[in-house]
């Protein structure tokens, strides 16, 4: 019994650290992209806001190139003009958890794995969370009283990229990925993103949103 236990125990802990590669994000793409035109040389476009701080515009390029490049883009050569041009931004803003994300009110209190679902961000979806461990009381932790909630911080965050005909300046493509969570992602979770909102490329999906699962170790598409 005390092996079927442990081994119960070690498939949780592996199921757990799977789930921390796995970014959730929902994507809305609009597409006017020729059927017939493939994917050619790119560069990217900075607006005048990123233009005034090159270092920051670098770091974001940097986190969008391999999501650009995977969907067959190649980078236009030093003195040639772009087929296209790239247009990128990100958003993390950091909130305070809601109340109502506290077990407190899922109830009841447990001693383990304790799954629950919390609704949150504009379009209501859910995930299923997890805890190790006792909760005390309304809101309390580890035995202690207090507010729960607002002990860590919560971010939401957002990348957008518009894809341009250089000659024409008609844009071709344009998507939003966003996601939330408890760390900002900076610089380990954008490139998840850009791949999120360049899957399916040139077609993209449906106008309304809809979840896409990135490997956030590979920043490759899951489902």
């Amino acid at each position: 019994m005390t092996r079927s236990i442990a081994a119960a125990a070690a498939a949780l802990a592996l199921a757990g650290c799977a789930s921390l590669n796995v970014l959730d994000t929902e994507v809305t793409s609009f597409s006017r992209w020729p059927t017939d035109r493939a994917p050619a040389t790119y560069a990217f476009e900075r607006l005048p806001s990123q233009q005034a701080n090159p270092q920051a515009a670098t770091v974001l390029e940097d986190s969008a190139r391999h999501a650009v490049e995977a969907a067959g883009f190649v980078p236009a050569g030093e003195g040639t003009a772009p087929d296209v041009s790239v247009q990128i931004g990100a958003r993390i803003t950091a909130t305070d958890r809601s109340p109502y994300d506290d077990p407190f009110w899922y109830g009841p209190y447990v001693w383990g794995p304790y799954y629950r679902p919390f609704y949150s961000g504009r379009y209501g979806r859910g995930y299923w969370g997890s805890h190790w461990g006792p909760y005390w009381g309304p809101y309390g932790r580890y035995g202690a009283w207090g507010p729960y909630w607002s002990d860590y911080p919560y971010y939401e965050r957002e990348v957008a990229i518009l894809i341009r005909d250089k000659k024409s300046g008609e844009p071709l493509y344009e998507a939003r990925a966003s996601s939330e969570g408890s760390t900002s992602g900076a610089i380990s979770l954008l490139p998840s993103m850009f791949s999120a909102a360049l899957q399916g490329f040139p077609t993209g999906g449906p106008a309304s949103p809809r979840r896409v699962r990135v490997d956030a170790a590979t920043a490759t598409i899951v489902q």
